[in-house]
């Protein structure tokens, strides 16, 4: 069948929860397009996959050791979990309220209805979707930096290890794979949701593994010994020339790292059941799971430290780690177990990615948007937009030619850029007042206020400390370019803003109409899955 040609998706409605969301999303001015194939136990698999914290702990060893060590490490995953919980309650409510898959943007223009909440609302959308393109080069480059390093480990002095264009070629190899399955995978409903099931439950797996792995290896080989309880809970190490002070909130971009990203269920709000419900539970949830295995991980990693003069002056400590304790090839097995986990992880992650990506085209935010927003009616996914992304997140694997502290820059990047993109609606309700949002079944009360409020200064903090240098006086090759990646891709939002988006975006008078026609009486009686409302979409891109 030719996919131009096949009927339109008919997402089931035969339940009445079916008819209700689909209802909801009419209310907004939306089709049901994408069908609810995900469970909240699937669901939940897929947050706590994307957050993937005690892997990513592992991954970005370095930065917690460089930048205040123990201390940083655990304590600072503390505070970063607590203020994590308050965005995440904050965005629940904003979620149970206007359950859509644009998410953070959307909320911001119903709230902040001018012309000046319309530009914030582009700029937010630009930066979240920014901030998920981020995300998924970090991963793919981490990925991409594994892969070569487990050649490393059996031939230390292999000239290509260091070679850009080596590093770019497996980098889009491993981009291409993960587009090419998350547009095939849709084809049947079920495989997604397995797969985050199956990635779930072996992450749990290798969380025991390697833990255990660690914890026998240094019990039983007379040679190595674990490190004191003081060091664990008490060790702290500041060789930048920074104060401690300073150190201290640069340190907290590891477990902010490792716990950012938990609104990937909001952008897969259209694909679940009962999302008004459901959205804020798995949030919540998979943080305090994310946070629970982090911190037992990085523990265990700390007792079995053997050398942290060692550990600290390796590009890649979580290998060193592995090499040191459970032997060579002991450690090549595991890390290849831990890669594999990181694809797992980076599926997830490109799925939300891409979601995010057609959601902002639906709306028409991004150049093309008409073409991009569609979603192919045989396999089942916005392919047009999963492609487009994949070739954008090809592309900043560009800067592998340039610098040799890109994955710093891109991974302070994406957790500034999905910072800044939580704090945009939050501080647009309380702007505007809490009595303007739309009621939902998950209300925050009295207590709405003070989590708001800590949820804002959390974000700003964070966002300041964490475009920092490594050091007070940083060579070129050291400096946080962070926030020149942000700024240009502020300035490419803005050109687009002028260009095409202020007057193609999230246009209010055609919101409206969709509202409108959606509450007349005659229309109760039709599908709800079938409202009229693909005219907004022709509209906005004329």
């Amino acid at each position: 069948m030719d996919p131009e040609s096949a009927p339109p998706l008919k997402p089931d409605l035969s339940t009445d929860q079916d008819a209700q969301d689909a209802h909801d999303l009419a209310m907004m001015g939306y089709e049901q397009v994408l069908t609810r194939k995900f469970s909240v136990w699937s669901m939940f698999s897929l947050a706590f996959c994307v957050l993937g914290t005690y892997y990513v702990f592992g991954q970005d060893l370095a930065s917690g050791i460089a930048n205040g060590a123990s201390i940083t490490i655990l304590w600072g995953l503390v505070l970063v979990t607590a203020c994590n919980i308050c965005v995440a309650l904050s965005l629940g409510e904003l979620a149970s309220s206007m359950p859509i898959a644009l998410g953070q943007a959307y909320w911001t223009y119903r709230l902040w209805n001018s012309p000046l909440g319309h530009f914030v609302s582009y700029m937010c959308a630009w930066i979240n979707t920014f901030g998920w393109w981020a995300l998924s080069a970090s991963l793919n480059a981490f990925i991409a930096d594994f892969l070569l390093n487990i050649k490393v480990m059996f031939d230390p002095d292999w000239p290509l290890v260091n070679q850009g264009w080596l590093h770019f070629v497996v980098y889009v190899g491993v981009t291409a794979v993960l587009t090419a399955f998350n547009v095939v995978a849709c084809r049947k409903e079920q495989v997604l949701p397995w797969l985050n099931n199956f990635v779930g439950s072996w992450y749990a797996l290798q969380f025991v593994v390697l833990s255990l792995a660690l914890l026998i290896s240094v019990g039983v080989k007379p040679e190595l010994s674990f490190q004191s309880a003081k060091f664990v809970f008490g060790h702290w190490r500041n060789k930048t020339g920074w104060s401690d002070g300073v150190i201290w909130f640069m340190g907290l971009v590891q477990s902010a790292y490792g716990l950012t990203a938990y609104d990937s269920v909001i952008h897969m709000i259209e694909e679940i059941p009962a999302p008004r419900r459901n959205v804020p539970r798995v949030m919540w949830f998979a943080i305090l799971s994310g946070a629970f295995t982090g911190f037992v991980f990085m523990m265990v990693c700390l007792f079995c430290i053997q050398d942290m003069e060692k550990i600290a002056a390796a590009s890649l400590p979580f290998i060193t780690l592995l090499h040191d304790t459970v032997g060579l090839q002991g450690a090549a097995t595991l890390i290849t177990l831990f890669t594999f986990n990181g694809i797992g992880q980076a599926i997830s992650v490109t799925t939300t990615s891409g979601r995010l990506t057609w959601g902002f085209a639906r709306d028409g935010g991004l150049p093309f948007s008409k073409f991009l927003s569609h979603v192919n009616p045989v396999w089942q996914v916005p392919a047009r937009a999963m492609w487009a992304q994949g070739t954008i997140i090809s592309l900043i694997g560009i800067l592998y030619f340039f610098s040799n502290t890109v994955l710093d820059a891109i991974l302070s990047v994406s957790t500034v850029a999905l910072t800044i993109s939580y704090a945009i609606p939050i501080t647009a309700l309380l702007a505007t007042g809490r009595n303007r949002l739309p009621p939902g079944p998950f209300r925050l009360g009295r207590l709405g206020p003070v989590l708001n409020w800590v949820s804002i200064i959390y974000c700003v903090i964070t966002t300041i400390f964490f475009l920092f240098p490594p050091s007070p006086n940083p060579s070129g090759a050291d400096m946080n370019y962070a926030i020149a990646v942000l700024g240009v891709m502020l300035v490419i939002a803005l050109t687009f803003w002028v260009i095409t988006g202020r007057y193609s975006y999230a246009r209010a008078e055609d919101s409206l109409i969709q509202l409108v026609q959606a509450q007349q009486p005659e229309n109760a009686e039709e599908p709800v899955g079938e409202q009229p409302v693909a005219d907004k979409k022709e509209k906005e891109d004329t």
